[in-house]
């Protein structure tokens, strides 16, 4: 076995085993202490409490994290910006518009909002791509989905004005960023999705390391460019889109863990995709973990997209201070 493929395994199941720990550690806190042993054996509440809700739950946060920092590292390898962040690209605008329209139209039946967001973020996305293919450059991309963001957090708020008090908190709730309770059926579907969604991202992270290099330089080592960019974007934009149908707006997570990750890995994107797939789904079940242990102090339980924006804010203000004044 080649020392990247060692490395690699390596790293899959320290990955594995943080999650692992992560699921145990979220399946274990809550506001209401229950007994891991007594649910495990039957012993009521503690086992509803456990495979109707926290079970759930966690699986969802690391449905979500995944994809939020799977797709991150592989944007911001192609677009060759460390602050690149999924969302920037259009696709928390494109799917924020579609489930505030939802919502404001009381669309609930047929996985409504989740439905639109999916529709919005994919629609957004191909935006996006028709712009990488009209422009060269590699920044037309981010460029496009900043005035994308721009635009539609305009028709949001424009939105949010004729809504009723009972569905402009809906809204409200969603932009948010939330975790829910979801169906297994629908954590299965979840999940097929990134798992197809972040294996293609993996398939293309060798030719993203050349595409780091330039596009020239990609191209006359035999890279096909605009069609592994095509693929990638693609890739990231349904990975994002399902992240966003399944608990609303959570940032930063794509910014925050690929960061981390890539300061222990170094840039060789063979490691950091799955790396950051499983960083993102540990840290996304303990963020949530944390919002369900801050109950007692707000007797509310925060959204996880503030948490994330809490760590994430800051550290973004920081890579960009550090790219403006390189050492």
């Amino acid at each position: 076995m080649s020392p990247v493929g060692r490395r690699l395994g390596w790293i899959v199941l320290s990955g594995a085993a943080a999650l692992a720990l992560a699921l145990v550690v979220s399946c274990a806190l809550g506001a209401q202490p229950i007994s891991l042993s007594d649910a495990l054996g039957g012993v009521e509440p503690d086992r509803t409490i456990l495979w109707r809700l926290r079970v759930p739950r966690a699986v969802l946060a690391a449905i979500v994290g995944a994809a939020l920092a799977g797709a991150g590292v592989a944007l911001q390898a192609l677009l060759r910006n460390p602050l690149a962040e999924p969302f920037v690209l259009g696709v928390s605008g494109g799917a924020a518009l579609g489930a505030t329209l939802a919502l404001a139209l009381g669309i609930q039946a047929v996985a409504g909002p989740s439905l639109f967001a999916f529709v919005g973020a994919v629609a957004a996305m191909a935006l996006v791509l028709a712009a990488g293919r009209a422009r060269s450059s590699p920044y037309a991309a981010l460029l496009t989905g900043v005035v994308f963001n721009a635009f539609a957090a305009a028709v949001i708020t424009c939105v949010k004005t004729l809504l009723t008090p009972d569905r402009l908190g809906e809204v409200l709730y969603w932009l948010a960023g939330n975790l829910g309770y979801e169906r297994p059926r629908t954590l299965l579907v979840g999940g097929v999705l990134q798992i197809l969604a972040l294996g293609l991202l993996w398939a293309e992270s060798a030719r993203l390391n050349l595409l780091s290099l330039g596009d020239d330089e990609a191209a006359s080592l035999g890279v096909p460019v605009r069609r592994t960019r095509a693929l990638v974007l693609l890739a990231a934009s349904l990975s994002v889109a399902g992240a966003v149908a399944l608990a609303g707006l959570v940032g930063f997570v794509g910014l925050i863990v690929p960061h981390l990750l890539r300061l222990w890995l170094g840039p060789d994107q063979r490691l950091l995709v799955p790396a950051s797939a499983l960083g993102g789904a540990a840290f996304l079940v303990v963020a949530d973990a944390a919002t369900r242990m801050l109950f007692p102090v707000f007797h509310a339980e925060p959204p996880v997209g503030v948490v994330t924006a809490v760590l994430g804010g800051p550290l973004f203000v920081w890579l960009l201070n550090r790219r403006e004044h390189p050492v």
